[in-house]
């Protein structure tokens, strides 16, 4: 009996540490505490393959426990104001510092957008809360964290349009001069899937011929850019990584345009594109975007091209899929409208599947004449910012976090009237009136 309880334990251990162990790169930090991290993720990925094969639950239904685990009641404290109300119909918590008696300065102002691959994830979730306290804090800034719809609920352009319209709907004069806001000083943020939205939103307000207030700038945490090459370097060196193999990034995006797996299954093929979609893998073509040090040992091969509309492509009936459409992949807009982005701030990490995006669109914005600071992390992995929440909290993401923050108060100060006025859409005007604007 003793001895049969001594197998089994010596099994149950033997087992145990054969699922948890994964051959993580040892450059990586704090490796077991990311295995262990890690294998609740996969545990559930697992859980949710079996539900939705049996027909009990899709897929994404059982991965939302990660945000319902994380999420809370956002509450005000004796620093910061916290509401949560909507704007033009969409739910936003917002983040205010508490003002002294007879303090009237106007503020900086970051609309932030969550990540989670459009399907997961929500601004109410405990990292999403600490970060837009720390901004606020720190920054004396007015935060935005913005509650989009998700798919497969609501598939692609319903989270953008979520975000495009919050964003009008902040940028206007009566609506910033409400929550003390200056004009001049309003970025836009996200990480993985709201860098997506966050690029996205800053290249269509830009083209927005009737925008008087412009964002200031636009800082993009390890972003999704583009759905035509999913197999470029960062994909191919990455696929196993923890947080987000390729696998999962494929079935995100697959889940943003919709719920049939066909286009899934020819997403993991990158057989997913069109003759209209080919058309623009020029902007993607890695091999011209991509410092040489990230090629490695991968030669490029330019994705397959299959025949008929991007839906029939890849096999997915009604209307074709929106691979193509630059409110959906940021990295596909040509060059003539990259010129008047604002300034950029973009965050990449070395073991991420996703590395790449960011690093091609570093690469494209400043080819443009954009101001750009790339923040490369050699040891960083997929996601790592928002793992600051014991008992899952990591050094780099402290590091990450403050350095972000140190970004955003070092480019993110008064401007001067002349620019201050191109960004209001007034030119001079400005100068007349700069006692309104704040500036004395």
């Amino acid at each position: 009996m003793r001895l049969g309880s001594v197998i089994l334990f010596v099994a149950f251990c033997s087992f145990t540490a054969y699922y948890v162990y994964e051959p993580i790169p040892e450059r990586i930090e704090e490796r077991w505490k990311l295995m262990l991290t890690n294998s609740f993720f996969r545990t559930l990925s697992h859980l949710a393959d079996l539900c939705e094969s049996a027909g009990l639950k899709d897929y994404m239904d059982v991965m939302y426990v990660i945000t319902l685990l994380e999420k809370i009641v956002p509450v005000s404290d004796e620093h910061v104001k916290v509401t949560e109300e909507k704007f033009d119909g969409v739910e936003v918590v917002l983040y205010q510092p508490k003002r002294q008696g007879g303090d009237a300065r106007l503020r900086r102002a970051v609309i932030y957008l969550h990540g989670g691959g459009w399907c997961l994830g929500s601004s109410r979730m405990s990292p999403y809360d600490l970060l837009a306290r720390k901004m606020v804090t720190e920054l004396d800034a007015v935060v935005l964290s913005v509650e989009y719809r998700l798919a497969p609920a609501h598939h692609f352009p319903v989270p953008y349009e979520d975000v495009h319209r919050v964003v009008k709907y902040f940028l206007q004069k009566g609506v910033l001069a409400q929550y003390s806001v200056d004009p001049g000083r309003v970025a836009v943020s996200g990480d993985s899937a709201g860098g997506n939205l966050a690029a996205a939103v800053s290249q269509q307000l830009q083209k927005e011929s009737g925008q008087q207030v412009k964002l200031r700038a636009q800082a993009l945490l390890y972003p999704v850019l583009q759905a035509l090459d999913l197999k470029t370097p960062s994909y191919q060196q990455n696929k196993d990584m923890p947080i987000l193999p390729r696998t999962l990034m494929v079935r995100f995006w697959s889940e943003y345009f919709t719920s049939n797996k066909a286009l899934f299954r020819a997403m993991m093929a990158n057989s997913h594109n069109s003759p209209e979609s080919s058309r623009l893998l020029k902007f993607v073509n890695w091999s011209a975007f991509l410092p040489e040090a990230y090629h490695k040992e991968y030669n490029y091969s330019a994705p397959a091209v299959a025949q008929g509309t991007e839906g029939e492509a890849a096999g997915v009936d009604g209307p074709s899929q929106s691979f193509a459409d630059p409110r959906a992949s940021p990295l596909l807009v040509p060059d003539a409208d990259l010129h008047s982005l604002p300034k950029a701030y973009i965050l990449t990490c070395e073991y991420d599947v996703l590395r790449d995006d960011g690093i091609m669109y570093a690469t494209r914005l400043r080819a443009a004449g954009v101001e750009v600071t790339h923040q490369h992390y050699d040891t960083g992995f997929h996601g790592a910012l928002m793992f600051t929440v014991w008992p899952t909290d990591f050094l780099i993401a402290r590091r990450m976090t403050d350095n972000y923050v140190k970004w955003l108060k070092d480019n993110f100060s008064l401007l001067p009237l002349e620019e201050m006025g191109d960004l209001l859409g007034k030119g001079t005007e400005c100068k007349q009136r700069k006692d309104v604007a704040g500036y004395g």
